[in-house]
């Protein structure tokens, strides 16, 4: 479904400050899958993000979708089949904008022309898949999506990113900045949205817990590289002491190779 070839990114090239913040990274997504992210700061997570959704070309690779090159794709159009949720609830949606209004812009369908009111029919469908959130906001259509908290900011980003329909779902630890309660909230979502309606979802995430419960495929990054790609049958077998285990012998792999190459 998704293909990364190769890909590399260097900021700052020829200079004191170069950055390979991704190396020769390739990886196949198939559609269905459900791909946790895990890796230290700065092992390149975002930065692959930021490449598959457009925000950033890569330095040499391609990437595609469906089997079409989308390499020199701008993100803008690219965000008509790759949906992304940030860390930031308030980044997801229009805070000055009514709820209603908010999910009509990322409905596909949406308005059948300008200055014509909202079809009752699309209002009750809203309302529907607004009761599967189980937090009111069925009954809050009219009110701006400023006055939400931020669990149900991100709840609803989640619920606008499923009405589009992407082919690739992109969450960036979307739930790090809510508080426990929420953030199960959302993550029960997530696993139902994801189940209900067979997304493709990579989700990164700093929660172990998470990286292991959830999703059919683990990847770690570290250095700008993807070091570990763990199928379902081997995650399902994992403890979060195993993960840490299979890093630790990553890394003294990587120390005796340039252990060797300095001989």
């Amino acid at each position: 479904m998704i293909r990364i070839d190769r890909v590399s990114v260097t900021f700052n090239p020829c200079t004191p400050d170069e950055n390979r913040a991704l190396r020769d990274v390739s990886l196949e997504v198939r559609e269905g899958d459900f791909v946790t992210v895990i890796g230290s700061n700065g092992a390149g997570k975002t930065t692959l993000y930021n490449v598959i959704a457009g925000t950033y070309a890569p330095t040499a690779g391609r990437i595609l979708v469906r089997d079409i090159d989308v390499t020199r794709t701008p993100e803008y159009k690219r965000a008509r089949y790759i949906g992304r949720i940030f860390q930031n609830p308030l980044l997801g949606t229009a805070g000055k904008m009514s709820l209603e209004d908010n999910m009509v812009i990322c409905h596909k369908k949406g308005y059948k022309g300008l200055g014509i009111s909202l079809n009752h029919r699309l209002r009750e469908s809203f309302r529907e898949r607004l009761r599967e959130l189980d937090m009111g906001l069925e009954n809050r259509l009219s009110d701006n999506v400023d006055q939400l908290s931020g669990g149900q900011r991100q709840a609803l980003t989640l619920l606008m990113a499923v009405l589009s329909k992407p082919d690739l779902l992109l969450l960036d630890e979307h739930t790090a900045a809510l508080d426990p309660r929420n953030a199960e909230i959302v993550m029960g979502l997530t696993r139902s949205f994801a189940d209900r309606y067979g997304l493709t979802v990579m989700m990164i995430t700093h929660n172990m817990q998470h990286a292991l419960e959830y999703g059919n495929r683990l990847l770690m990054m570290d250095s700008g590289e993807i070091v570990l790609d763990i199928g379902a049958e081997e995650k399902s077998r994992l403890t979060i002491d195993g993960v840490v285990q299979r890093f630790r012998d990553v890394k003294k792999r990587e120390l005796s190779n340039d252990q060797m190459l300095l001989r």
